[in-house]
């Protein structure tokens, strides 16, 4: 098999943080001129996830840039909205069928929160060399991903990575222009006492068990107080990226989201849940690692799900191996008796 060329990773980071950008201002722009009722029309039903009106205004923008760059390096890109199979390969012109690289990419990770301008919503983006279908997320060598803030809002960060070399960020000043470095320091505690842990349960499906196993984790590594206060603290935060990001900032000890088990288990009662979240929610977890957030499937094992939009992604974040090595066996334990794994 021939060797995959190198892939100039500085340059690819920089073409990546300048396109989000601009997705990021054409978002802006939108929800300066819309109203929440406009954002939320829907404007595509697929295989993958629900597109509303708001995630169409960055899409054209997307492809323009993906385009320019194509004719520079040929690759594929995968995201929601390039029909029924996710993929479209650049540039257009493309006739020799060859790529350099997969490029996987969420648009807007976190819509329905932004839509109604609630919270801050995440452009996703991760690369790696192309290896043909089976090309995983345990491939990706380098991401990134730029915050969409709401519309009060005038700071919005941007995380990126190279394997093997760190993870950084910086704050935007979307007034001024300003740019600052800001730390990624993930909590070093090793509990679960007054800090924010959670499993995603932010849409209806079997939401009892995953709140009865939220329940029973927390009650082992930290006990159920008794004295009327509250010690571990809920968030469901509508996007795979934000959840990440809450991890590697330190606002987050733990995160996970079981959606693909509870799909699968026909005999727990109840509705099993919808959708699940795909490879491109989740694509940029190589920031999370590289600041030293541990990522795993359910099993404790690397992701590896395919880059497609198809594929159901389970996963699980602790801010420290430590902190791991405590929750890891309780929730394997956990999802062993509820027949998940």
């Amino acid at each position: 098999m021939s060797s995959v060329p190198a892939i100039d990773s500085s340059a690819a980071v920089a073409r990546l943080k300048a396109i989000q950008a601009r997705m990021r201002d054409a978002v802006r722009n939108e929800m300066q001129r819309t109203t929440a009722g406009d954002r939320s029309a829907i404007a595509y039903d697929g295989h993958g996830d629900t597109i509303y009106a708001i995630d169409r205004s960055v899409e054209h923008v997307l492809l323009e840039e993906c385009e320019a760059w194509a004719r520079e390096q040929p690759f594929i890109l995968i995201a929601e909205g390039l029909g029924e199979s996710g993929e479209m390969l650049l540039p257009s012109a493309n006739i020799a069928g060859t790529a350099r690289f997969r490029l996987i990419v969420d648009p807007l990770d976190g819509t329905r929160g932004l839509m109604y301008d609630k919270r801050s919503a995440w452009i996703l983006s991760g690369l790696a060399p192309d290896r043909g279908p089976e090309t995983s997320l345990a491939d990706i060598v380098l991401a990134v991903q730029t915050e969409v803030p709401i519309t009060k809002q005038y700071l919005a960060d941007v995380a990126w990575a190279i394997l093997g070399r760190g993870a950084y960020a910086e704050r935007h000043n979307l007034l001024t222009g300003e740019v600052h470095p800001i730390p990624l320091t993930p909590s070093r505690s090793t509990n679960l006492a007054h800090g924010f842990a959670s499993l995603s349960k932010f849409f209806p499906g079997r939401k009892p068990i995953v709140a009865e196993i939220e329940e029973e984790l927390i009650r082992q590594v930290d006990g159920i107080p008794t004295d009327g206060k509250v010690r571990v603290f809920d968030d469901q935060y509508i996007s795979t990226g934000g959840q990440l990001y809450e991890l590697m900032v330190g606002h987050d000890r733990f995160n996970g989201d079981i959606r693909p088990a509870l799909m699968k288990a026909e005999h727990l009662p109840g509705d099993p849940p919808g959708m699940a979240a795909h490879p491109y929610d989740i694509c940029t977890e190589l920031i999370a690692r590289e600041a030293g957030v541990v990522v795993t499937d359910l099993d404790g094992h690397r992701l590896s799900n395919r880059l497609t939009v198809h594929d159901d992604v389970a996963w699980l974040g602790y801010a420290n191996d430590k902190l791991q090595a405590r929750l890891q066996p309780i929730l394997q334990m956990l999802f062993r008796t509820y027949g998940l794994l």
